[in-house]
């Protein structure tokens, strides 16, 4: 599966995905597998990357 530029994310979302990284090499997966679900569960939780300022409509 292709892997984008993870240039528009925070910070937060950044730390969060390596905590839950971690958490998965912990468990034993792989580093591929690990990060690719890291990054899954932050676009489920946040939406993708950063959001737009004040104009934000929506979740």
């Amino acid at each position: 599966m292709p892997q984008g530029h993870k240039f528009s994310y925070t910070n937060k979302q950044n730390r969060h995905t390596g905590h839950i990284e971690a958490s998965y090499r912990k468990n034993g997966r792989s580093t591929k597998t690990a990060e690719a679900l890291g990054w899954a569960t932050v676009n489920r939780l946040a939406g993708g990357g950063k959001k737009s300022g004040s104009g934000r409509v929506g979740n």
